[in-house]
């Protein structure tokens, strides 16, 4: 008798543990974020903001985020005659773009100005090649970028404190890092987007 106690209630522990666990797996795979590996920059996953940008490239083409798609984007605004944040954010972006190797390739760097009247075609082109040559610059009327930087909850203008948005390979803002990140929290989270995939 103690014996059909003893496995009675071996079995009502196994069964419990058994659903628990069942339990567990169902909610993971409802939600899969939760796997995620950890990030550095602010996860904004799911905002019903910064879904995508419809501006001139310095090579005179017009580009939206959906050209992107397979790669991260590091999107950052900005200005050329920014004095100190926008030459510092661009040159972490480049040496993190370095730092990745390989993976460097699957990632695009791309800087919204916010000074469309002054910041022109080849200007911005010079600009964002004196960084790196795989970067990309893009303007707009004043219109468009208004209607970009209100996308992307950025004032425009020449006053700005803008973080680094980073978007996975689906083309999903994931990820704000903030201007002064170091490459290597950058290179981090990068490297975790591209494997989340």
């Amino acid at each position: 008798m103690n014996l059909r106690r003893v496995v009675g209630s071996a079995l009502v522990v196994a069964a419990a543990a058994a659903i628990a666990a069942a339990a567990f797996v169902s909610l993971a795979a409802q939600n899969p974020d939760t796997a995620a590996p950890g990030f550095e920059a602010t996860d904004v996953t799911g905002v019903n903001w910064g879904r995508d940008f419809r501006l001139t490239g310095n090579d005179g083409v017009p580009h939206e985020l959906a050209e992107f798609r397979g790669s991260v984007v590091a999107l950052y605004f900005g200005y050329t005659r920014c004095p100190d944040a926008c030459p510092l954010t661009l040159a972490t972006l480049a040496e993190s773009v370095r730092l990745l190797g390989e993976d460097g390739k699957r990632v695009q760097v791309i800087f919204v100005t916010v000074d469309p009247k002054h910041d022109k075609p080849e200007l911005l082109a010079r600009y964002v090649r004196s960084f790196h040559e795989g970067f990309l610059a893009l303007y707009g009327d004043a219109a468009a970028t208004a209607r970009t930087a209100a996308e992307f909850k950025v004032e425009a203008g020449e006053h700005h404190s803008t973080p680094v948005f980073l978007f996975d390979p689906t083309g999903r803002l994931r990820l704000v890092a903030h201007p002064e990140a170091s490459a290597e929290s950058i290179v981090h989270d990068i490297r975790g987007l591209l494997r989340a995939g």
